[in-house]
């Protein structure tokens, strides 16, 4: 038995490296564990070349697969010069020379143009959002954007076309565009396409269905200035893309007036717009510090509040309610502003001042100071802009009515005449010295300022014991002062001097001079410049006579 025993020992003994490993063999295992990874990292990089080489080779059927679907997303031509993909770090994707064309039925009405022209695009995506559907794509980065939008006009009237599925459908989270440009062609041969250079656009959440929201940065050329917008846009419209909703808000700051041949200022504005791109209402305020014109170069604090709709395809804008602070002065305003092709813009306006400063009025439009006349003010007015390179002083003409009341000359010579002339025509002439008290007075009239001078059809000033009926011309550098009327007084001609002898010769030739229920009429002319006024008897001028 022991020796049984003992072979048995001998014959199972367990090799001495199982029971207590070698420091070698746990050295061999990492080396095998190196070997391994090493492997997979050689067969990851190997099969990640051939899924490169095969990507490539697949460019140009993705490349198809991208203008399918562009295609059938704009139910038109499509044009792509360049594509790159690579998946070494997740999808990337690059190119350029992409074309997008105007639908069908629009190409065949004559605009054969692209609408969307991208220079460079590039994005960069996870490849699990390959598996998305629809495919989700981060950031896509575009330079040299161009959107030309054809007229309404181009559309062939016509059954809606039926909108093709593409292969591939896409969903940006996030759109950026850097120097870009928006042409608006109207269809109107009377009218410049609208350009907006757009110095940076980003998008959002971008889907075939649904309103993107955006915030646009762009320069405006005139006035120049720069206007910054957030909020949404679209869904994108391709057959008719004025029709396109569009909401946000807006800021325009550092708008320089200077651009505007003729007015000075620096604006700045806020507001809101909601609708379709051809037809935006928008309501918003401006502030200019310095609203000047050429013809006075006086700066005025200006204010504006406004209620308008604005045609983005054309450009024209039409000005529900605008309610404006020339300093002091309140000014009501409608009308429009309209683009004519190779001209500039119509201005149209209907001008309404319920009671202002007249001499924030002449401040403003006439280089004289002070200015020869101050008084508050009530007018109806229309004002018209032509289009042309001259400055705005020289396109424009206002013509209306107004009445003015407390009326005061600026000039003591001629505030003495007429302190004088109201005195004496109450038969109180020996009150009428210089440094009498200033007599309160009103004056009403209709005029027409065009060209740089204003022409008074009708001027009626009413003061105690006168009445003066005059027409003429006043210019606004004040180098012309020119007026022919009438006056009517209270008393008799012999009552309006101090003198008894005077008074005993002219007694005979007071009935010559009543007329009409007047003491006395007599006909008067007003001429010479603000600074040196000339009064005195106009028996020559037939004051009678229609004027044409």
């Amino acid at each position: 038995m022991p020796g049984c025993i003992k072979s048995l020992r001998s014959e199972s003994v367990i090799p001495a490296e199982v029971v207590n490993p070698a420091p070698s063999s746990a050295a061999g295992h990492r080396r095998l564990l190196r070997w391994l990874a090493g492997a997979i990292l050689l067969a990851a990089i190997v099969l990640g070349i051939i899924a490169e080489v095969a990507m490539h080779r697949a460019i140009p059927i993705l490349k198809g697969r991208i203008i399918e679907t562009l295609s059938a997303r704009f139910n038109s031509k499509v044009e792509l010069d360049t594509l790159d993909v690579s998946i070494v770090k997740g999808l990337a994707v690059s190119g350029g020379g992409l074309r997008i064309f105007a639908p069908d039925d629009i190409v065949a009405a004559g605009a054969t143009n692209p609408i969307i022209a991208v220079r460079e695009f590039s994005f960069h995506a996870p490849l699990r959002d390959l598996f998305l559907r629809p495919i989700h794509i981060g950031t896509v980065d575009v330079d040299g954007l161009e959107i030309h939008i054809p007229p309404r006009q181009a559309r062939i009237a016509g059954p809606p076309t039926q909108r093709r599925s593409g292969k591939i459908e896409i969903h940006v989270d996030h759109f950026l565009c850097e120097h870009s440009d928006l042409f608006i062609d109207n269809g109107n041969p009377e009218k410049e396409p609208k350009h907006f250079a757009l110095e940076r656009i980003e998008l959002w959440e971008i889907g075939a269905d649904a309103p993107w929201r955006y915030d646009a940065t762009l320069i405006n050329a005139i006035p120049r200035g720069d206007i910054h917008a957030t909020g949404t846009f679209g869904p994108w419209i391709t057959e008719s893309p004025g029709d396109s909703s569009l909401a946000g808000h807006y800021t325009f700051d550092h708008a320089d007036l200077n651009t505007i041949k003729g007015i000075g200022g620096m604006l700045s504005s806020v507001g809101d717009l909601r609708g379709q791109l051809n037809h935006i209402d928008v309501t918003g305020t401006t502030q200019t510090p310095d609203f000047s014109l050429d013809s006075a170069n006086q700066p005025m604090p200006l204010a504006t509040s406004f209620r308008a709709v604005v045609d983005g395809t054309t450009g024209d804008t039409y000005l529900n309610a605008v309610d404006a602070k020339l300093r002091n002065t309140r000014i009501l305003c409608t009308g429009s502003v309209v683009n004519i092709r190779r001209k500039g813009h119509v201005v149209d306006l209907d001008v309404q001042i319920p009671g202002g400063s007249l001499q924030d009025l002449l401040g403003l439009a006439i280089k004289t100071r002070p200015v020869y006349l101050t008084a508050s003010i009530s007018t109806r007015a229309k004002l018209h802009i032509r289009p042309g390179p001259e400055s705005v002083t020289q396109k424009l003409t206002v013509s209306g009515n107004f009445a003015l009341q407390q009326v005061h000359f600026t000039n003591p010579q001629v505030q003495d005449k007429v302190d004088g002339l109201s005195l004496r025509a109450q038969g109180r002439p020996a009150e009428a010295k210089p440094g009498a008290p200033d007599v309160v007075s009103q004056m009403t009239g209709t005029f027409n300022l065009s060209g740089g001078k204003i022409t008074f059809d009708k001027l009626d000033y009413t003061l105690p014991g006168a009445d003066v009926h005059l027409t003429g011309v006043y210019s606004l550098n004040g180098e012309q002062f020119d007026f022919h009327g009438k006056v009517r007084t209270e008393a008799e001609v012999s009552h309006m001097v101090s003198s008894w002898w005077k008074q005993l010769l002219l007694k005979p030739v007071d009935r010559y001079f009543r007329k009409d229920g007047a003491g006395t009429e007599v006909p008067i002319r007003i001429s010479g410049t603000n600074n040196e006024p000339k009064f005195g008897l106009d028996f020559g001028h037939d004051h009678d006579a229609k004027k044409p």
